[in-house]
């Protein structure tokens, strides 16, 4: 059987010619940060500080003394490189590496002697391509395009730059004999109520296995087959009566069956066969189809799971982290949880990040969450010359063969917003005739997925319009990015169409303020203080940020906690007002991807929960509106509707109250309509004209309820509105058994417009369990506090008492009069 010793020991990084523990897997940046010989690069404006560190060659090194083995063959395996190295034993060129999204296996058998791994900086291996390839248009001023390597490290509008170098992925040495497995290829498909496991192998045998003869036994589920090995390959086909179907959370559950392939040898004495190598992995039996028929609205583009369409409620996923050697399996799971639990089902592995590892799409199988998949294309004209050509075609195949198990990955996606970037970035007068990407995205890409991955769909871009004939971002065909309503207007304009799929939008907002402090250490926070606009990377973006505020309150005035609040609201409420717009025409607009769920470092930018883990109020507001049951209040013609949106598999039979108040808390008028929404589908109500608020009235809004769901409309902009000066009680109550827990009860005797807890200025590890909630008055809130063992006067349940209601109110803001 084959033998695998990790290497992830006894690893040095040479500095200035003396050598630095390493770990391994690791980068260049971690090593020095534990060696104290770089500053954080995520602390105030270190990032400048540590950019030599990217332009610089280095070279990792351990000893490499085999130990005798009784197998005829030594590999060594590095399964991901970053980027440019060259690889050598005992001062012999064992071979070269260009891309960080390949594996590498290298023949080490009777070697010894000093190992390295001698890394070119990414900037000179980009500018040696560069002077082959010529020059290609990119959105950032980086030649991210010219390496396969995570293009967003190279700064991105939400990311520093740090330019890494390492052995980011684990490494190891096999020791084998006859023969081992090189790949296996599973094809799961299910039909007719049964499931289909096609397993194609391929094998690399010895000189002294070439003649042997081999064995490739599989079992899943009960179900068992054997196959001889003719050449270096074999099929097998395991037939599973009966599976039960792997369904996206909300719909079902997401059983996984465990497939383990063993290639057997018959031994020297041909007394039997020997077990060589295995192979293992979990799959799930379900159907996936993109549906792109054209109707009356454009063309089409929705998921279609196990035969029923879905709406997705999705978001996008940039890398965790800029040093993506610090993110552990922990980290995925807790991330991938967060979404689950805010009601999402979809994640987008933007293009212009990672293929992750294996621990990401096991939670999501786990999850019951979909995997949206780029190729990591994005932003920039893409040369497909070599040395870049071969890459791509080899990365794309290992990487298509090394994720297809997983039954969480519904879609591959060929870039990000390269197609649009020709036709409207002016790509195209600027390349004059060069390759650009597109022979990638409507060629080698889609071959490759057809060839290898026939069960899953394939699109060449986002946003695509499914061909050119139309323009690849028009909303009524394909999936659409809608940038032009945070870039240049109101999040009110998410209302002015209905794309088919809106697969990215969103709107900024800084991060939570224990993560500004921490980040940020002793500098007078202000809009505009010099860390602020370092972590700002977005252009114009505070700017828009305070657009956004403006066009809804009086824009604060020196008050950096006003000010941060009130852009904490907007962002919230922009990102639900175009879910809500778009979840109520459902099935026109088969799903929303929001921009984005995570930060990789402390930043202003559009993530729901922020570079320390922190979770933003849009985080809370996501659970709200991709809940499988939502009440919306929508404009339609010169009136209003009540939309109730289902995507549950049961039918809503409810009863809605409409409210037509005012400020003061007076009742103008109120009615009880009687609904019902079917399953999976939206039921819109017009709401009757005595409860239509006079237009523009600073003092009327409606009310809508059902089931303990609630959604307003005010007829005038806050900063417009007749808001009462708000009052309010607060009172903390321990939560018995809850450790370190409190509830904090809100009582509202005026109106109170989105009041916010922002836990973490009570202590750092201090969270709350909702975010914004507006209420009436009489009405109540209860607010779970976590962490409360941490702040200063309180030590656990016995110290409560020490967290006063006051201190509680200084960490409460709402929207107040002007």
């Amino acid at each position: 059987m084959k033998d695998v010793t990790p290497l992830s020991e006894g690893w040095n990084l040479l500095h200035d010619g003396s050598p630095l523990p390493a770990q391994v897997p690791g980068c260049v940046h971690t090593d020095l940060l534990d060696a104290g010989l770089i500053p954080d690069p995520f602390i105030g404006m270190n990032e400048h500080e540590v950019a030599w560190v990217g332009r610089r060659d280095w070279t990792y090194t351990r000893p490499l003394d085999l130990p005798p083995s009784a197998h005829e063959r030594t590999d060594l395996v590095f399964e991901g490189l970053d980027t440019a190295a060259e690889i050598a034993v005992g001062g012999d060129l064992l071979g070269r590496t260009r891309n960080m999204h390949r594996s590498y296996r290298f023949d080490v058998t009777g070697r010894s002697g000093e190992l390295s791994v001698r890394f070119t900086s990414a900037y000179t291996e980009a500018e040696a391509v560069k002077e082959l390839v010529g020059e290609r248009p990119n959105v950032y001023p980086e030649p991210s395009q010219y390496i396969r390597k995570m293009a967003s490290g190279f700064g991105w509008d939400w990311g520093p730059t740090v330019v890494t170098a390492g052995i980011w992925k684990p490494v190891r040495l096999e020791t084998w004999s006859t023969a081992r497995i090189d790949r296996v290829r599973p094809v799961v498909t299910v039909a007719d109520g049964a499931g289909r496991v096609e397993l194609r192998v391929e094998v690399e045998r010895t000189e002294s296995g070439r003649s042997r003869a081999l064995t490739a036994h599989a079992t899943v589920a009960g179900a068992e087959a054997t196959a001889v090995v003719e050449g270096d390959r074999a099929t097998l086909v395991l037939e599973v009566p009966d599976p039960a179907l792997w369904w996206p959370r909300g719909y079902g559950e997401q059983p996984l069956y465990d497939v383990e392939l063993t290639l057997l040898g018959a031994d020297a004495a041909d007394s039997g066969p020997l077990p060589l190598d295995t192979w293992h992995r979990r799959i799930g039996f379900r159907t996936v189809r993109l549906d792109r028929s054209e109707d009356e609205h454009g063309t089409g583009f929705a998921f279609v799971v196990n035969g029923v369409r879905v709406f997705a409620r999705g978001v996008n996923w940039i890398p965790d982290d800029v040093l993506p050697s610090r993110i552990t399996s922990d980290r995925y799971r807790r991330r991938l949880e967060q979404a689950a639990a805010a009601n999402v089902d979809l994640v987008r592995v933007w293009g212009g990040g990672l293929y992750e590892s294996e621990a990401f799409y096991d939670a999501c199988d786990e999850l019951g969450l979909m995997v949206w998949q780029d190729f990591l294309f994005a932003c920039s004209a893409y040369p497909e010359e070599p040395p870049l050509r071969g890459e791509v075609e080899a990365e794309a195949r290992e990487n298509v063969v090394r994720l297809m198990p997983h039954p969480s990955l519904v879609l591959w996606n060929g870039n990000n917003e390269n197609l649009w970037g020709f036709r409207d970035w002016g790509w195209e007068s600027e390349l004059a005739g060069a390759t650009w990407g597109e022979g990638y995205y409507l060629g080698v890409l889609p071959r490759i997925v057809a060839e290898l991955d026939p069960t899953r769909p394939y699109t060449a871009g986002s946003p695509w319009s499914g061909s050119w004939e139309h323009h690849p971002n028009d909303p009524a065909h394909g999936t659409h990015h809608s940038w032009e309503v945070w870039n240049r207007l109101d999040h009110g304009e998410y209302r002015a169409s209905v794309p088919r799929f809106v697969a990215e939008f969103g709107w900024q907002a800084p991060p939570a303020i224990s993560t500004l402090r921490r980040a940020l250490p002793g500098e007078d926070l202000a809009p505009d203080s010099p860390g602020m606009l370092h972590h700002q990377k977005a252009e114009d973006g505070n700017g828009k940020l305070n657009r956004g505020v403006a066009r809804h309150f009086a824009l604060p005035d020196g008050d950096f906690d006003r000010w941060h609040y009130l852009t904490q609201v907007v962002q919230a409420r922009a990102v639900a007002a175009g879910i809500e717009h778009w979840r109520s025409h459902w099935p026109v607009c088969a799903g929303t991807i929001v921009w984005q769920l995570n930060d990789c470092w402390p930043v202003s930018s559009w993530a729901a929960i922020d570079g320390d883990e922190r979770l933003k109020p849009l985080y809370h507001e996501l659970r709200r509106v991709y809940a499988d049951r939502l009440v919306t209040v929508q404009p339609e013609g010169d009136g209003l509707a009540v939309a109730l949106a289902n995507q549950s598999a049961d039918a809503w039979d409810t009863e809605v109250l409409l409210r037509r108040l005012t400020t003061d808390g007076t009742t103008l008028a109120r009615t009880r309509l009687t609904a019902r929404a079917g399953a999976r589908s939206v039921t819109r109500l017009a709401v009757p004209d005595d409860l239509l608020p006079t237009p523009h009235s600073p003092k009327e809004y409606l009310v809508a309820e059902a089931d303990g769901l609630r959604s307003f409309h005010f007829a005038a902009r806050d900063r417009d509105t007749d808001y009462p000066t708000p009052r309010f009680e607060v009172e903390v109550r321990p939560v018995t058994g809850g450790g370190d827990r409190v509830d904090v009860v809100v009582t509202a005797h005026t109106l109170v417009r989105d009041l916010l807890l922002q836990a973490d200025r009570l202590g750092p590890d201090a969270s709350a369990d909702r975010g914004l909630v507006t209420l009436l008055p009489g009405e109540q809130a209860r607010i779970t506090v976590s962490g409360v063992s941490g702040v200063s006067g309180v030590s656990g349940v016995s110290g409560v008492s020490g967290l006063s209601a006051d201190r509680v109110r200084e960490a409460i803001f709402c929207v107040e009069g002007s």
